[in-house]
């Protein structure tokens, strides 16, 4: 049975090497000692390299047959590409791309999931020895590193599971020895980003493997941009479930797969203690690629998950920034009226939020809608929409939040100055979503936070419709998807949990959302929303009030929607 080797020649003795004599001479038992072996085998190899600059290349015509050898599971084979491998490694500057093109393409070639863990572990080592000592080869190992680890197999034998940590654990070594390897291996994971319709083990196992990389040493040099990629990757996937065409089963299986993995990733990044480093990166990709641009369903909710991983810290910055955002007037419009948005929503949303410090936040508002009514008096007018914003902010805070406040008289005195903003000229409660100004009201009057003119209780209103406007279309609405929903629920606030002023004590509000029961139905049997109910969005809008009966019109069950365009 042909082994690799030429039987007709005479062959070095390294190369008669069987597993059983590799076995024990690796367990130093071997009679002849080790290091004059090693050298032995050392020389035999790099007598084998120089010949091929010779006219009798037959050594070296050897070693490409034993790489090349078909038969990987003979274990002689095995011995023999092992210790070739091996020994290879100490003698990486004596291979010349110009003589050795075939070997060096054999090498490089290698399918890591096709041989067994002592060829790996060998040919893992080469890979290291070559990128590190001849700076013309690294494109090259990093090339063929990635492209395994991209590649490897969806379900992995016992002996081979520990392989995936080997490469990554190679790509760190290459990454600590040579400096510029952490942007080419950046380079590369873009390069080989899947496409989103591809076969979705292909994208979960690139986002999977781009993680580790982040949670490592190479994170530290590009982490950050490895965040981005993947963010942008997220929102890619977003828009096809939004959407719901007809790939949306496809699509919206795969974005909940890569949601977990973020999840878990936040996770081991909070083991690790550099969360809050993560969540600073998360952070500025939110405001620069979803805050000022698009409104997704699901990417935002990594911030979301970090927050309640750390509720000090990371929940107090994500609040305080948007808070800032909101309130500076160098930003646009339309990034002040997104950022109260989700301020609004994750205040409403966050069960790890402290009522003191969702008062506090609400006092700050407060204050800014009372000083924006003394600069401005004058009539209603589409100019006014980042004021309009922060007032519906409040009270949609306010509908989640009443009895909180309420029940403590020092956070009730923060929000004096309300009554006088929502009863002003500029009239934000006929411009502002009439669901959330009808619950706002309802539940003020019945909480004595003011006086409450009937005028204003939107009696026409369906309970159960006002109900379901607080479980769709905002920024943090409940998840859709059941595996990712896991990790968001236990620190989420739904609707149906809201105890409002006007319920019995005794009773919590009969009301069901998304997320809120184990449902397994398939929402595609819904019937398409019109576009009317599109237009529901914490963005107030001044045709609120005219559409008042349409909007009351919404089907008994929503499904994901496009994000609601702003009125500007």
């Amino acid at each position: 049975m042909e082994t690799g080797i030429s039987a007709s020649r005479s062959t070095p003795n390294w190369l008669k090497t069987t597993a059983l004599e590799l076995d024990v001479f690796q367990s130093k038992k071997y009679y002849i000692d080790a290091e004059l072996r090693d050298t032995a085998c050392v020389s035999d190899i790099r007598e084998a390299l120089a010949s091929a600059k010779s006219e009798d290349t037959h050594k070296y015509t050897e070693l490409v047959q034993i790489l090349n050898t078909q038969n990987k599971s003979h274990v002689d084979v095995v011995a023999q590409q092992e210790t070739l491998l091996k020994f290879l490694s100490r003698s990486v500057t004596f291979l010349d791309a110009a003589h050795h093109e075939e070997l060096l393409i054999r090498i490089l070639g290698m399918k890591i999931w096709d041989h067994p863990p002592n060829v790996v572990y060998a040919l893992l080592e080469l890979i290291i020895s070559l990128a590190t000592t001849r700076g013309k080869y690294l494109n090259c190992c990093l090339e063929m590193l990635i492209f395994n680890l991209l590649s490897q197999p969806h379900i992995l034998n016992k002996k081979m599971r520990e392989v995936p940590s080997l490469v990554h654990s190679a790509l760190h070594k290459i990454s600590y020895l040579v400096p510029p390897a952490p942007s080419q291996i950046l380079y590369i994971l873009v390069k080989r980003m899947p496409n989103i319709y591809n076969k979705g083990h292909g994208l979960v196992t690139y986002v999977d493997a781009s993680l580790k990389l982040e949670n490592s040493s190479i994170g530290k040099v590009v982490g950050d941009r490895i965040l981005r990629v993947i963010m942008l990757r997220l929102l890619d996937l977003d828009c096809p479930v939004q959407s719901l065409n007809q790939n949306y089963s496809k699509v919206s299986e795969l974005l909940d797969k890569l949601m977990v993995l973020s999840f878990e990733h936040l996770e081991s990044c909070q083991n690790a203690g550099r969360l809050d480093e993560v969540f600073e990166i998360l952070f500025d990709l939110f405001e620069n690629l979803i805050l000022t641009t698009c409104k997704p369903k699901f990417p935002q909710f990594l911030l979301f998950y970090a927050c309640s991983l750390d509720p000090e810290d990371c929940g107090v910055k994500f609040a305080s920034k948007l808070l800032a955002i909101f309130l500076s007037s160098n930003k646009d419009r339309v990034t002040r009226t997104n950022a109260v948005d989700y301020l609004a929503s994750y205040l409403s949303r966050g069960k790890f939020l402290h009522a003191s410090f969702v008062a506090r936040i609400l006092k700050r508002l407060v204050d800014e809608c009372a000083d924006y009514c003394r600069t401005y008096n004058v009539g209603a007018s589409s100019g006014h929409l980042v004021f309009y914003s922060g007032c519906q902010a409040i009270m949609y805070v306010l509908c989640f939040r009443m009895r909180s406040i309420l029940d403590v008289p020092r956070f009730q005195l923060l929000l004096t100055p309300l009554e006088s903003v929502l009863y002003h000229k500029l009239n934000p409660l006929k411009e502002c979503n009439p669901y959330v100004v009808s619950e706002f009201l309802k539940q003020a009057k019945a909480g004595g936070l003011f006086f409450v003119s009937e005028a204003f209780i939107f009696g026409d209103l369906p309970e159960s419709e006002t109900s379901r406007a607080f479980g769709g279309f905002f920024s943090f609405d409940p998840c859709l998807f059941k595996i990712s929903n896991s990790f968001i629920s236990p620190n989420f606030i739904y609707w149906s949990m809201v105890k409002r002023t006007h319920d019995e004590d005794e009773a919590f509000a009969e009301v069901i959302v998304y997320g809120d029961t184990d449902n397994d139905e398939d929402y595609d049997d819904d019937p398409v929303l019109d576009n009317d109910v599109k237009r529901m969005s914490i963005t107030p809008k001044q045709s609120y009030m005219r559409d008042t009966w349409r909007l009351s019109k919404m089907p008994s069950r929503i499904r994901p929607s496009t994000s609601p365009s702003q009125s500007l």
